[in-house]
């Protein structure tokens, strides 16, 4: 455990949005964790105990896969980047906090099952483009390690295993207001 988080909090690299979708790409094709990092902070986020590394701010942790399967931090680290609300956690939760800034607003694609910003998506990716920076890990079964992380380094824009950080009644409150606001119940 101890490995993974000098690997997330002193990192040897930290690619930007260029990196990710570069090709050939760097990001590696095996499972394991990520932290993102921001240089701009949404309005709101509490900062007190996050990781600071330089300019950036810890605000976010994730995995890939899952669960077993064939997903990659490759796959998973660009869908944060470049998908949409409706495929990544952190995407909604900051473009749920970005809202006014951007002028983002959720809305039920064609199915009506999903949430995305739409045309806003295209916002959040520029956004994420200047403000967004990862690093990762390889973890043969990332999985099994995620709730620890999450408990060691508090991320505020986590919501899974993450429900005594100050920030998680409001983050939860944001976005569900956002929801409604798209004609969806949860957020």
């Amino acid at each position: 455990m101890v490995e993974i988080l000098t690997a997330l909090t002193t990192p040897n690299v930290i690619f930007r949005h260029a990196d990710a979708l570069a090709k050939p790409c760097l990001l590696s094709t095996q499972p394991g964790v990520y932290a993102w990092y921001f240089r701009e902070i949404p309005h709101g986020v509490p900062l007190e105990g996050c990781h600071h590394l330089g300019l950036y701010t810890l605000l976010y942790v994730g995995i890939s896969p899952a669960r077993p399967g064939r997903q990659t931090l490759r796959s998973r680290i660009k869908t944060h980047f470049r998908g949409n609300a409706a495929a990544s956690t952190l995407r909604r939760s900051l473009g749920c906090l970005l809202a006014s800034q951007l002028g983002l607003r959720l809305q039920a694609s064609a199915s009506g099952k999903r949430l995305t910003f739409g045309s806003g998506e295209t916002k959040l990716s520029d956004w994420m483009e200047q403000n967004a920076f990862v690093t990762c890990c390889i973890h043969p079964e990332p999985w099994t390690v995620e709730e620890k992380i999450i408990q060691w380094l508090r991320p505020p824009l986590n919501l899974d295993g993450n429900q005594d950080h100050p920030f998680y009644a409001e983050l939860k409150r944001i976005r569900h207001t956002c929801a409604e606001q798209a004609g969806h119940e949860g957020g």
